[in-house]
């Protein structure tokens, strides 16, 4: 089942994003200028809206993957780092304080995500 991330999640924490990634920041930027949700169009047909288990948010994963492939990591790499650079979580839509995936979540991902296209 998919489920779209919500836009609008509250931290106290939140803020520290204005001060510690600044505007000028790649993954900022890329963030501000790509709206992602193109992303529930493409996967919309190949999930169900009402059966199975919830889902990572596709968005959240594709950005894990972008992540990957800007900075040339691997799968616990870019997990691990997801964990403590704020620029990562700002990127990913986290709350300063969300844990991350599991890094196997990745491996599964990026063994099927562009088979058949």
């Amino acid at each position: 089942m998919i489920v779209q991330q919500e836009s609008l999640r509250l931290s106290e924490y939140s803020s520290l994003y204005d001060l510690i990634v600044p505007n000028t920041n790649l993954l900022r930027r890329i963030n501000d200028l790509i709206d992602f949700n193109f992303i529930y169009e493409e996967l919309q047909s190949k999930y169900s809206q009402t059966l199975g288990r919830k889902t990572e948010s596709p968005i959240r994963l594709f950005k894990y993957l972008l992540l990957k492939v800007i900075y040339t990591i691997s799968d616990v790499d870019v997990v691990e780092r997801s964990r403590y650079d704020m620029s990562f979580k700002y990127f990913l839509e986290m709350l300063p304080e969300e844990d991350v995936i599991d890094s196997s979540t990745l491996t599964k991902l990026s063994q099927t995500t562009f088979e058949g296209y």
